[in-house]
């Protein structure tokens, strides 16, 4: 069964809510959603057999497994510049904030949604990243040479076949909102920030959709680099990852601009809009002494 947007919601709500056949209205309320495009779906999915009594059954839990979230992987390869002094002697992800590594903020949300498979591509002291595996499990380490010859392209390239089903994060990021990474997605998107003005890298969106990826902008969203490829859209971007890669100046590319600018009319990617407050990237050692006084010593 194809699910539509808003019997998706329905059925990944169930799936996680520990509230019993909770109603209408708590469900628009929690989902941010019309009541009335609930009420609806709520009941033809009860029909159906999805729903009962209040709870998702087999039935349900098997409509969404073509959208659940096969693997995550991260791309973890460079050396950090801007984060000079603290990456001379540690790879970026590894860095403590607070006392966390960075990258740990990511894999806790990816464990706790119940990916197991978990791939790192690497590359600057890649050895360092063999202490990851004293607390998690089934990580699968991609070695990348290329690290200081290319921008990450080279790394979303090596890992070209696992694109399909996959979160695909940039390593050097804190999260504060684990909620935000799921065990099931519907489409292909980005995580954005919707603002007035920023001067990183943003989106500028059509309702949902994005439609163009560029460096400063009014009335946009602001981009992190967490994305979600569905298995079809994964597997192209596999493809068109090597092709770009292999072009004229296909090294010097940021492998985001494949979907979202060199192949973006083969591509229908949306924004999953979140806050400032949801996440942080660490760009430079100010920002990094900004948020952990430790490092002001």
């Amino acid at each position: 069964m194809k699910l539509t947007r808003t019997e998706f919601d329905i059925l990944t709500y169930f799936e996680s809510t520990h509230l019993k056949n909770p109603s209408a209205q708590t469900m628009a309320v929690d989902m941010d959603i019309d009541v009335k495009l609930i009420e609806p779906d709520v009941k033809n999915l009860t029909q159906n057999g999805y729903i009962d009594n209040g709870r998702i059954t087999e039935k349900g839990l098997e409509a969404l497994e073509p959208y659940r979230v096969k693997r995550a992987v991260f791309i973890a390869a460079g050396f950090g510049s801007r984060l000079v002094p603290v990456t001379l002697n540690t790879p970026k992800p590894l860095v403590r904030v607070k006392g966390v590594r960075m990258i740990d903020t990511l894999l806790d949300a990816v464990y706790a949604a119940g990916i197991e498979e978990v791939i790192i591509v690497r590359g600057y002291l890649g050895e360092q990243f063999d202490q990851l595996l004293y607390k998690y499990k089934n990580i699968k380490f991609i070695e990348n040479p290329m690290y200081n010859e290319a921008n990450n392209i080279s790394s979303a390239m090596l890992a070209a076949d696992y694109l399909g089903g996959a979160y695909v994060f940039e390593a050097d990021l804190v999260l504060y909102n684990p909620k935000l990474i799921t065990k099931y997605q519907y489409c292909s998107n980005y995580l954005g920030v919707p603002t007035d003005v920023t001067d990183d890298w943003c989106f500028e969106v059509d309702g949902d959709k994005i439609t163009k990826i560029k460096i400063g902008g009014e009335n946009c969203c602001h981009m992190y680099g967490i994305s979600y490829w569905t298995e079809e859209d994964g597997k192209k971007l596999g493809k068109h990852v090597k092709e770009v890669f292999n072009m004229p100046g296909g090294k010097e590319k940021y492998w985001d601009e494949v979907s979202l600018d060199i192949y973006k009319s083969e591509y229908d990617v949306e924004v999953r809009r979140c806050t400032f407050n949801d996440i942080v990237e660490i760009d430079t050692f100010a920002d990094l002494k900004k948020i952990d006084s430790i490092y002001n010593v």
